[in-house]
């Protein structure tokens, strides 16, 4: 089971892959400007419970943490030692947080953390080959104890260079969604597969995206059927021995 935390809301684009950000496009039919960043009402929403005094979030549960926004997001600074506080409480969940500011991730850091928590999962995301040089050397590099890598949306081919080694727990790989999205090729898809089972890094396909090229042809798939496509293209990889 998985639930949705989002602490804060609104966030300011910084390279490629936020042009048609989801959150921009989710906001705009509400007249709110996205740029606005703020607490949610669900801040404290692992420490919440119910009547019973049990968790509303009960133990065991797979946290998403901040998809509507970016944990490491200047603006949230003031409040990301609470965060991590109520995250350290909840060590019986699972929290996974992805970003695209790898760069800011010591900024507020526990002082408790060494070489991180066992119930989070950091997700560092790239789009192309300038964030994959930019950002991956970076997080490979910092005190992380789970790490995966969010390739998404995927806008160009990508060259690891054997970079995969060294806790990249896995690979997950989608296109971008929209009515504005930018073309995913499935030959990029398969070659960061291939990649992966090299070097034996479980590899994940998780969405097609709206404008999906294969074989020199140019699907378009509605929002509803992006996940399920990429499921039915039956090319995940679980790791194991590279070859």
């Amino acid at each position: 089971m998985s639930v949705m935390w989002n602490l804060w809301h609104g966030c300011h684009k910084i390279s490629e892959g936020c042009r048609y950000c989801y959150v921009y496009r989710q906001d705009s039919l509400y007249d709110k400007d996205s740029r606005v960043v703020s607490r949610t009402a669900a801040f404290d929403l692992p420490l919440r419970r119910k009547r019973n005094g049990d968790y509303r979030i009960p133990s065991g549960e797979q946290v998403y943490t901040c998809f509507t926004s970016d944990f490491f997001l200047a603006e949230a600074d003031p409040w990301r030692a609470e965060a991590w506080a109520m995250i350290r409480h909840r060590s019986d969940l699972s929290f996974i947080i992805p970003t695209k500011r790898i760069d800011r991730f010591g900024v507020a850091l526990p002082a408790d953390w060494g070489d991180g928590y066992p119930q989070v999962t950091i997700a560092c995301t790239i789009e192309n080959q300038e964030q994959l040089d930019r950002r991956l050397p970076l997080f490979k590099s910092l005190p992380i104890r789970h790490r995966l890598l969010f390739c998404a949306p995927l806008l160009g081919p990508l060259d690891f260079h054997g970079l995969l080694d060294g806790g990249i727990e896995e690979v997950s790989v989608g296109g971008e969604s929209g009515n504005e999205a930018r073309v995913c090729d499935y030959d990029w898809v398969l070659d960061i597969r291939r990649q992966c089972m090299e070097q034996g890094v479980p590899f994940n396909f998780h969405q097609t995206g709206a404008r999906l090229r294969k074989d020199g042809r140019l699907y378009r798939i509605r929002r509803e059927f992006q996940h399920s496509q990429a499921r039915r293209a039956g090319i995940d990889y679980e790791g194991g021995e590279s070859g």
